[in-house]
């Protein structure tokens, strides 16, 4: 009788195990790459860690792209060459003074104003490279956007996009004179768009929906490294602008064979494009990572499959995505025209040029953490509209504490400056992450790229201003001032994002949307009537 019992014990065992076996092995488990990530490969674990700091890295060379011209560019010390001349005066300024009679300090390669004397009738064409490299930019972003949703992929269009970055800047350094140079800042500007962008959407597609934020301003963070780096490679080629930008050339291309290998492709793009394969071993082997594996019978649904539509919409033919685009274009221009501007306005500043750009560059890191902390805890649209108000104030402020005399320091107007250029970078990176949080994976990078083009518009636009400011530098505070506080206002009625899934395709996002409307969830203001 007891050995009857046993017998029927094990049975049911057998049969439990059987029962197992076959939820382990069948293949009716079919989640989406959202639901993947959150409740098997895990929400942020070492694989990601990985995953964005790799990305990350990529944002170093952006910087030093973007800001380069800074010290490049810069208008160097000049002195008179006999000091007891009766012919040259300090004061009396060297566009006054008979040539022959006065020197550039450092020498006239330490910069393209001193070695293509682009001073006093010539002195607006200092501005043309940086102009063009920002229009450069905004074409970039166009190709690079498209290219990156469309055909390459996320990681490719970052490999793409360093190599050339690589070659334009060492190309830069033999400009024969500053048309040259301007053709070829605009080809780097063109060349470095896909970084950004790429970067931002790549880091946050492969985490949970709490850790997007966070990630997205991870990448702000190498931004800054980059920028904090620039004055030490500026300062070890102070005699020469020409090998700035040899050393500069380094980094991406060193970047681009040894650590891009190691970089996954967003499992998102992949699902899209109907490489399921690829996708799911991507998963794997980040769940693998992070000390998890993805059950047997797992598939993953195809949003572009499973929607009722013969063709992809594009952004523009949709139209509550098409208002969103608008609202946060507008308000990028300002943010990039504040934020740029800022940052190429340093030399107006009267400080040593190497200590400016190092603080500016250290007011960077406690923006993308305090940052992180409040994505953590405040709401995107309100995050942003602060921080961009916040630095619109700060840069009117200024204006109170200019000092008459231009041999003075004024400590009050470089504290606002530093406080503005915090505030605007901390607008600037929320902007980011909240566009690629607004849109669809099938146009997520076109959305972005579309932004960039604005902060781009407003980054070409703000050299002008910078040399306007040397003749009134309260002229140049009040338009940075009024532009940062429209472009907090005018993203108020956009849609709260915080905590909302990242969804595939226009149709599943609208669905979603609005089936959180109705039932008083996350998504009650998400879509707007079209």
């Amino acid at each position: 009788m007891a050995d009857d019992q046993e017998i029927e014990v094990k049975k049911h065992v057998e049969d439990i195990e059987e029962g197992d076996n076959e939820t382990n092995t069948g293949t009716n488990l079919e989640l989406t790459v959202n639901e993947i990530i959150e409740q098997h490969v895990g929400s942020f674990g070492l694989s990601q860690l990985l995953q964005v700091f790799l990305v990350s890295l990529a944002w170093v060379f952006d910087a030093h792209s973007t800001l380069v011209t800074v010290f490049a560019d810069a208008q160097p010390a000049w002195k008179c060459k006999v000091a007891a001349s009766s012919s040259c005066s300090l004061s009396a300024g060297m566009c006054g003074l008979a040539p022959g009679t006065w020197d550039w300090v450092g020498g006239h390669k330490s910069s393209t104003i001193a070695e293509w004397a682009l001073i006093c009738g010539h002195k607006f064409r200092a501005g043309v490279p940086a102009s063009l490299f920002f229009i450069g930019s905004l074409f970039g972003s166009i190709t690079q956007g498209q290219l990156a949703d469309m055909y390459l992929g996320r990681k490719k269009t970052i490999v793409l996009s360093c190599l050339l970055t690589a070659i334009t800047s060492f190309l830069t350094s033999f400009s024969p004179n500053v048309w040259v140079y301007a053709f070829l800042r605009f080809t780097n500007g063109f060349a470095r768009s896909g970084i950004g962008i790429c970067c931002l959407v790549l880091s946050t597609e492969v985490v949970g929906r709490k850790w997007r934020g966070q990630v997205g301003n991870y990448g702000f963070f190498f931004y800054a490294l980059g920028f904090l780096s620039l004055p030490l490679i500026a300062y070890t080629s102070r005699t020469s602008w020409r090998n700035i930008y040899r050393i500069i050339s380094l980094f991406p291309l060193i970047y681009s064979f040894f650590l891009t290998p190691f970089i996954s492709e967003s499992p998102r793009w992949l699902i899209l494009k109907g490489r399921t394969d690829e996708a799911m071993q991507v998963l794997n082997k980040l769940a693998k990572f992070n000390g998890n594996k993805l059950p047997k019978n797992l598939t993953i649904i195809n949003p572009s499959v499973t929607v009722n539509s013969t063709k992809t919409k594009k952004l523009w033919s949709v139209s509550w995505a098409a208002k969103r685009m608008v609202a946060l274009m507008v308000a990028g221009f300002g943010v990039g025209f504040v934020y740029y501007g800022v940052q190429l306005n340093v030399e107006n500043l009267n400080f040593n040029l190497y200590y400016t750009v190092a603080a500016n560059a250290l007011m960077e890191i406690p923006a993308v953490l305090i940052g992180s902390v409040l994505l953590g805890c405040m709401d995107r649209r309100v995050l942003f509209s602060s921080a961009s108000i916040l630095a619109g104030v700060s840069s009117i402020l200024c204006i109170l504490f200019a000092k008459k005399n231009k041999s003075k320091h004024s400590w009050g107007q470089l504290g606002l400056e530093a406080v503005g250029f915090m505030t605007a970078s901390t607008a600037f990176d929320v902007l980011y992450i909240y566009c690629a949080e607004l849109f669809p994976t099938n146009v997520r990078n076109f959305a972005v790229s579309m932004l960039r083009q604005t902060l781009m518009l407003g980054g070409a636009i703000a050299p002008v201003l910078v040399v306007v400011g040397r003749l009134s530098p309260a002229l140049s505070f009040l338009v940075f001032g009024v532009l940062a506080i429209f472009s907090g206002v005018v993203t108020v009625w956009l849609p709260e994002t915080k905590h909302a899934p990242l969804y595939e395709t226009f149709e599943q996002q609208e669905k979603e949307e609005k089936l959180g409307a109705s039932s008083g969830g996350h998504g009650v203001e998400m879509v707007e009537s079209s």
